[in-house]
């Protein structure tokens, strides 16, 4: 089935992906950030969670659409109540941006069970600057160390270099 059907019977994840090759610009598509903006929204509709991290992004940046942090956080909030990690991870760093080192902890203690490493180094920085317990960090470290452990296998270790190298793509 093409992408195209999938979009077209408003399948969330194909809105998603046809979004996303918008927003760069790719598999022969034109850059078009007004469709992309359109088509996460309509996906996040339909209960994508990463078309809400997407639209969280886009409104903290104002890329693309006007800057307002209170959609970007009601957007993240979506996406992390599905279980994004990245989402989770967001709401954290905005919370030690004002000042709430507890629920920013609390954040970055979910999203590090859930195998976010900078979400765990966040923690170990709040612990050290004294605002919150080491007992914390060793709860985190642990869980972090279980939600890698669970994902690990011969075929991700084989992917893993390529992943990386599509990250670091992504982000130039």
């Amino acid at each position: 089935m093409s992408i195209q059907k999938r979009v077209d019977a408003k399948d969330p994840a194909a809105l998603f992906y046809l979004a996303c090759h918008y927003f760069r610009g790719g598999h022969g598509l034109q850059k078009n950030v007004p469709r992309a903006i359109e088509l996460w929204k309509e996906a996040s509709e339909l209960g994508s969670p990463e078309a809400h991290f997407c639209l969280g992004n886009r409104f903290d940046d104002g890329d693309g659409v006007p800057r307002d942090s209170t959609k970007a956080l009601r957007h993240w909030e979506k996406a992390a109540m599905h279980g994004h990690m990245e989402a989770r991870y967001n709401l954290g760093n905005h919370e030690i941006h004002n000042g709430n080192f507890e629920r920013a902890t609390r954040h970055w203690l979910i999203s590090a069970k859930m195998g976010d490493g900078d979400s765990l180094d966040n923690i170990k920085t709040v612990v050290t600057a004294g605002k919150a317990s080491k007992l914390l960090y060793a709860e985190a470290l642990k869980g972090y160390q279980i939600a890698i452990e669970e994902m690990r296998s011969p075929e991700r270790d084989e992917a893993k270099p390529f992943v990386e190298g599509m990250r670091k793509e992504r982000e130039n």
